[in-house]
């Protein structure tokens, strides 16, 4: 059996590595966001933190996700 992470989580890696923070620490900051949609928090990342687009979108996507309970 393989412990390949799939999904969104495999980006991680690469984001911590690229912008220097922990994925916890961009978690907080999508959670504790006062926006709450999935494209207007990708917009925020991108602009507010220079992250790319396929990044910015793997944190929100996991970050709703995990919140919402799924």
């Amino acid at each position: 059996m393989s412990d390949t992470v799939k999904g969104p989580a495999s980006y991680f890696p690469s984001i911590e590595k690229k912008y220097g923070r922990p994925i916890a620490e961009w978690k907080n900051l999508i959670s504790s966001s006062s926006l709450t949609k999935h494209m207007e928090l990708v917009a925020w990342l991108k602009a507010e933190h220079g992250l790319g687009h396929g990044h910015a979108n793997a944190l929100v996507a996991h970050t709703l996700a995990e919140n919402s309970g799924k």
